[in-house]
């Protein structure tokens, strides 16, 4: 199972398994931090699952329009800026650090 590194608000670090087929968005929920509020449970509406990919942003594919489309309300947003909920993680994320973002 892969480990993500996620980096909370206040910069501390935690390791949270991902299952193979699940976004890092429900692989953050299931680890119980609770910082991340995911309003719409992953269906692409409302950004508050936005992190910024520390590390091997280009593992993942490209964003989609709706996506970008709600990243731009964000004032955090950022170039590794992503919606958690549209990255599903597989195999080769092992090790993939992602930094929640400051809330908006």
């Amino acid at each position: 199972m892969p480990k993500i590194t996620v980096i909370l608000r206040d910069g501390d670090r935690q390791d949270v398994d991902g299952a193979v087929g699940i976004s890092v968005m429900e692989a953050i929920r299931d680890a119980g931090i609770d910082e991340m509020l995911a309003l719409c449970g992953g269906c692409c509406s409302c950004a508050t699952c936005h992190v910024m990919i520390e590390s091997a942003a280009d593992a993942f594919p490209p964003m989609g329009e709706d996506e970008n489309d709600l990243l731009d309300s964000s004032g955090h947003r950022s170039g590794c800026s992503r919606l958690s909920c549209q990255l599903i993680v597989a195999d080769s994320h092992d090790g993939v650090v992602v930094r929640i973002a400051p809330e908006d």
